[in-house]
């Protein structure tokens, strides 16, 4: 993203993610490895049941890791690939994706990450847990992180 971590900067990236736009997404924590996501849980996120839909799950993870490896001095991070497992419905007031790199080179990281379902009451269930590798793209490079 920068040569240091800028959170006001990690702010206008998020802002210029459209889909990120769209679903409402919060960047909440940014820095020392680092990144967490939060949006609201709203009908038009959920599934015939009415927990918050996978896609929109794998979504915020996802962009939470690439988030958390773009903290590294001169990183442009772009997603390489992850999984997600699926560990309960989500069903609270609003979803909480906390990343954190698990180690990182000069052009890759690997990236855990943890979604919970927040409740009214603030109590936290955590709902996925994914694993990503994100590269680095040059700084003539594009992408969506």
């Amino acid at each position: 993203m920068t040569d240091t971590p800028d959170p006001a900067f990690a702010q206008k990236v998020l802002a210029a993610q459209p889909f990120s736009v769209l679903v409402g997404t919060r960047l909440v924590a940014f820095g020392d490895g680092g990144a967490t996501l939060e949006l609201d849980n709203r009908p038009e996120l959920r599934q015939q049941y009415g927990y918050v839909h996978g896609g929109v799950l794998a979504y915020v993870a996802e962009n939470a890791m690439a988030f958390a490896a773009g903290t590294g001095p001169g990183n442009r991070p772009l997603t390489a690939g992850f999984t997600i497992d699926y560990v309960r419905p989500a069903d609270g007031e609003l979803l909480r994706a906390r990343a954190r790199v698990v180690r990182a080179g000069r052009s890759l990281a690997v990236c855990r990450c943890e979604v919970a379902s927040v409740g009214a009451d603030g109590g936290e269930s955590v709902c996925a847990v994914a694993q990503g590798t994100i590269s680095f793209a040059s700084a003539g490079g594009s992408g969506d992180h």
